[in-house]
């Protein structure tokens, strides 16, 4: 039943008006006064007329203080640094283990700055050659300055993409499409990574770059046959030197081996024609004087000794036909054969001559002594005959 509505008694006003005339909201030192009645007031108030007793203010006041003091205890973690704010004013950088702030006065940003982090780069680019060729790239970056990272880009990572993106355009774009597919690769990785260390530099996002891995760059569906059969080509290319230089390196000790046996067999050549020089100078010497003592004789043993040696090679008989008389059978070839093998065995000293003599008992071959000169018996001998 409403408070206004007829059969009320006049006693349920809101307001707490017993007597049922409407005189207004009640007094707020009352509401005050009922409320310190309530927490500990027995006589309705303090002798100096304050609605609170102190020492529950005073209690009020110390929980308050503890609960702050305790929301303000926090922990980095080993991996992380703390970027302390007072009133959004930086004061310095907080390193791991237990440590306290005030709440609501300072604020920590925690900030990894050990985990490598790693951002990738796609898409079809235009190459110097206008060519269109698909790249991916994958940058692995660290934070080196954790309120530079927290603070100066609204993103650092998404700043960092950008920053990217852009550097490896403008890197494809200033090389040619054989290059990218081949042996470009590294240089292009090198060259995206200045780019971007540069691009970046005026920021200061506080990271660091770590790598740059450039992935296999493909060409177009279209002609990915023909940059396939180009790509097994430069392998082959590459395969090819290797093992030519293989080849290289293993002929070019036997080379040098063959030319120094070849400059050691000169050299020894050179000293051997130099000492038989040497000897026909001594021997020429040494037969001068012989030759000043007896001209004749020693002009015909030389002429016999040059004889001796043009003709000892040769297959032909010399037979002396001065003295007529009957020339018997002889065994050219058996005593061709001998001969040879008394020269392969012992090398002769004089040349062989076969005198024709008459009767059973001459001797069918005889030698004439490197002088010309015969012999007493040889000289009765062909007396006789």
């Amino acid at each position: 039943m409403a408070w206004n509505e007829p059969g009320n008694k006049g006693n349920k006003d809101p307001w707490g008006n017993k007597g049922g005339n409407d005189k207004g909201p009640p007094d707020l030192d009352e509401v005050f006064r009922n409320l310190s009645k309530r927490f500990g007031g027995k006589g309705g108030g303090s002798a100096s007329g304050q609605p609170f007793n102190t020492t529950v203010l005073v209690t009020i006041l110390v929980i308050a203080l503890i609960i702050w003091g305790l929301s303000g205890l926090y922990t980095v973690k080993e991996a992380e640094r703390g970027v302390k704010l007072r009133f959004g004013e930086y004061v310095g950088e907080v390193g791991p283990g237990l440590h306290w702030k005030a709440t609501f006065i300072d604020e920590v940003y925690p900030v990894d700055v050990k985990t490598y982090r790693t951002i990738p780069a796609s898409g079809s680019m235009l190459t110097s050659d206008e060519n269109v060729v698909k790249v991916e790239l994958v940058v692995q970056y660290s934070i080196q300055d954790a309120y530079s990272y927290v603070f100066s880009a609204v993103d650092a990572n998404e700043s960092l993409r950008e920053a990217t993106d852009s550097a490896l355009r403008y890197v494809i774009g200033h090389n040619k499409m054989d290059d990218i597919l081949t042996t470009g690769r590294d240089a292009i990785r090198r060259d995206t990574w200045r780019e971007l260390e540069r691009i970046i530099e005026p920021y200061k996002l506080g990271l660091k770059i770590e790598d740059v891995n450039f992935l296999p760059a493909r060409p177009p569906e279209e002609v990915k046959d023909a940059f396939d059969d180009a790509i097994s080509a430069q392998e082959d290319e590459q395969r090819f030197i290797r093992e030519a230089e293989a080849y290289s390196r293993e002929i070019e000790p036997k080379a040098r081996g063959q030319v120094e046996r070849m400059a050691q067999q000169a050299n020894a050549y050179k000293q051997r024609v130099v000492l038989e020089a040497e000897g026909k100078v001594a021997r020429f010497k040494q037969l001068l004087p012989e030759y000043e003592a007896a001209p004749e004789v020693t002009r015909k043993r030389l002429y016999l000794d040059a004889m001796q040696e043009v003709m000892s090679d040769t297959n032909k008989v010399l037979i002396d036909a001065k003295n007529n008389g009957n020339l018997m059978y002889l065994p050219l070839d058996k005593l061709m054969n001998n001969d040879k093998a008394n020269r392969k065995a012992v090398e002769p000293e004089v040349e062989r001559h076969i005198n024709s003599v008459s009767g059973s008992s001459s001797t069918p071959m005889t030698s004439i002594p490197s002088d010309g000169r015969l012999t007493r018996e040889e000289r009765s001998r062909q007396g006789r005959g």
